[in-house]
């Protein structure tokens, strides 16, 4: 193997870069037109545009990859994770040109690429499957006839793919038919097959998952467990290694039908057997014959770069150890940092400030950092919302805890909105402290998680308005005057009226409606600022948004202390523009996305929370519900059309009508 092509981006594509580099083997980055100027295309030796911005016009177009390989003369391909990297035709097509295949071969996607075939695999060797059904036949009345048989609550699943795509919770028989639809349009989209199946539903499980690596020369072993529990949308947004509750014992069972499973399909080449933990109970969910995206929590426990170890057994090495040999250490955690609010909104943009942790941190080796990003980055809708992971890995738990705290404060990423604030605010809840957390986490304690985020941004307005003042620098502001500026901001829908009043170079007052406050400033030499706001220090960072708020007021993004929080200036608009007037008779697009469904049309009386209309964005389908009871007067969008953040959707009638 001397020269790799990665038919990936981002991240994974720069991860599997940097070890390729160190193994002495010459690099070769894809890209799209959105990734012309991508960190992963300048890092690699050489680079092959694809001509297109889509995935599905660039990076799941199997010929112009494989016309890339053979421009460039590369000898091998890695997939990554995502777009083509459970795809057997892929690996054919790899394989069938003479090129190593950096992944199981083709018939062990077949085998277990499938959440069906996994299945069945599993059945037939002994390893625990929950009562379903994963039949060809796909008609709507068969699979409602299947889940009256398994009984409520079921799980409908995509049987392609992965990342929590085509997947639906339904309670109650009358929410079937809804789901089968909705579920069977995200799995065309995400993995161009649209076969369901239907297993009976556990409601507070735990997602554990074993690594397991295999060779060409018969060996197969387990790298151990990983809890995936912290989920949204049925993707994952923390894991961790090992398990609060997985034991010796536990491990080793787990381990052993993971192995199994790996074997009986002839597997070769990393892959992850995931399972639902009910108690000391375990029932296998699928088999993903690729890399995870959290691979990087085993690599801290372990010791061992699970890429390398890819490569190795890609060109025919032995497995480095053996079961007894593999070591584990410590405690590793990672957060997913995606581009998404604390209502999980999908969310697109430029990078306007991107700053890693101080070197210190990294230099202990208790920190990693994996992403892609720098400023100027841009965010596309095009691609997943994940923007980088951060891992802790420490002596215990409660350290790699602290460790992350610490990192996420330190991390400065403004310009858009992520779930760097979310996230911490889940590692501090007690039940993920206490390692209770399960699937349902999110769904029990979201609600307080963002109410707590928001009492704090409420409690840092007055340092993120001075900030805002900073940064918008008008001559007068460094000025002693007794003439107090007006200044009316809206937070959260919130609006509020501040008076600020220069006292001298630096400081000043700042009176609102019900306290004041005496502020005095500083720069720093980070490029922030230095608040001290009723004698309390406060550092700052302050970003103005590259797009303005949907009635034209510039949006600013502040993080105080660590707080993140979204501010417009309203100081210089109409007052009847700064309120929320009109919002309720209107539908807008919270973020960047395609309608791919329309369920309502003019004349339509729909009740308060009725489905409008489905969104997809960043490979995920969101449904938009009515704000308010009343008649839709217009419709503005159509299936296909791309619809950007604050844009019009639709509009109801002044008058509501009562709905029964």
């Amino acid at each position: 193997m001397k020269k790799l092509l990665i038919a990936n981006r981002g991240e994974i594509a720069r991860r599997v870069i940097h070890t390729a580099h160190r193994l002495g083997i010459h690099t070769v980055a894809v890209f799209s037109d959105a990734d012309a100027n991508a960190l992963h295309v300048r890092e690699a030796g050489e680079a092959v545009a694809l001509q297109g911005s889509s995935s599905a016009d660039t990076y799941l177009r199997i010929a112009k990859l494989m016309d890339a390989a053979r421009k460039t003369g590369a000898d091998a391909v890695h997939p990554g994770y995502g777009f083509l990297s459970e795809n057997a035709d892929f690996a054919h097509a790899v394989i069938d040109a003479g090129l190593t295949w950096v992944g199981p071969p083709p018939a062990a996607i077949h085998a277990v690429g499938s959440k069906s075939g996994a299945k069945a695999l599993a059945l037939a060797n002994g390893v625990p499957c929950l009562p379903g059904y994963f039949g060809a036949d796909q008609s709507e009345a068969n699979l409602v006839r299947e889940a009256a048989r398994i009984g409520y609550p079921v799980m409908v699943k995509a049987v392609a793919g992965g990342g929590g795509r085509g997947m639906r919770l339904v309670l109650a028989a009358a929410q079937l038919p809804a789901a089968l639809q909705s579920a069977r349009s995200e799995a065309i989209s995400a993995f161009g097959h649209g076969d369901l199946l239907i297993e009976r539903a556990l409601l507070n499980p735990r997602h554990v998952e074993v690594q397991v690596f295999a060779d060409a020369h018969g060996h197969c072993i387990h790298l151990g467990e990983r809890d995936c529990s912290v989920q949204r949308r049925h993707q994952k947004i923390i894991e961790e290694a090992p398990s609060p509750v997985v034991d010796a014992a536990l491990r080793e069972r787990m381990g052993a039908c993971a192995v199994a499973l790996a074997q009986a399909a002839a597997y070769v080449g990393a892959g992850t057997v995931e399972f639902l933990l009910d108690g000391s109970e375990f029932f296998l969910m699928e088999m993903n014959t690729r890399l995870q995206v959290e691979h990087p929590v085993t690599e801290a426990l372990t010791g061992l770069d699970l890429v390398e170890w890819q490569l190795r057994i890609a060109r025919g090495e032995p497995l480095p150890l053996t079961q007894d040999q593999v070591r584990f250490s410590g405690h590793a955690i990672e957060l997913r940092l995606c581009a998404e609010d604390a209502d999980f909104r999908p969310h697109t943009g430029t990078v306007a400030r991107f700053r890693a942790p101080p070197h210190q941190a990294f230099e202990r080796g208790g920190l990693r950092l994996d992403h892609a990003l720098e400023d100027g980055a841009v965010v596309s809708p095009l691609y997943d919302a994940m923007l980088g992971k951060l891992i802790a890995h420490a002596p215990t738990r409660d350290e790699a805890i602290n460790t992350l705290q610490v990192a996420l404060r330190q991390l400065q990423l403004l310009g858009l909105p992520t779930n760097r604030d979310f996230l911490g605010a889940c590692l501090d809840h007690p039940v993920f402290r206490a390692g209770q957390a399960l699937i349902p986490f999110l769904a029990e304690h979201g609600d307080a998680l963002r109410a707590q985020l928001l009492a704090r941004e409420r409690a840092a307005v007055p340092a993120a308005v001075l900030a805002v003042l900073l940064a918008d620098a008008p001559p007068t502001l460094s000025l002693g005057c007794s003439y107090e500026r007006p200044v009316r901001v809206r937070h959260v829908e919130q609006v509020s009226h501040w008076g600020f009043t220069a006292l001298g170079p630096t400081q000043a007052r700042l009176r609102g409606a019900e306290n004041e406050h005496l502020i005095a400033w500083q720069r720093e030499a980070t490029g922030t600022w230095m608040l001290e706001v009723d004698g309390v220090r406060r550092h700052v960072a302050v970003v103005r948004s590259g797009s303005a708020a949907p009635d034209g007021a510039p949006r600013w993004q502040v993080v105080v202390d660590g707080v993140a929080l979204w501010l417009d200036d309203l100081s210089l608009l109409p007052q009847r523009q700064g309120g929320a007037a009109g919002a309720a008779d209107q539908l807008r697009a919270p973020f960047n996305g395609k309608v791919v469904a329309l369920h309502v049309a003019p004349g339509d009386v729909v009740a308060q929370g009725t489905p409008l209309l489905v969104l997809e964005s960043m490979k995920l389908e969101h449904s938009l519900a009515a704000p308010r009871s009343g008649v839709v007067e217009a419709v503005l969008v159509a299936p296909g059309q791309q619809a950007a953040p604050g844009q019009v959707l639709l509009r109801f009638a002044a008058e509501a009508k009562e709905v029964a």
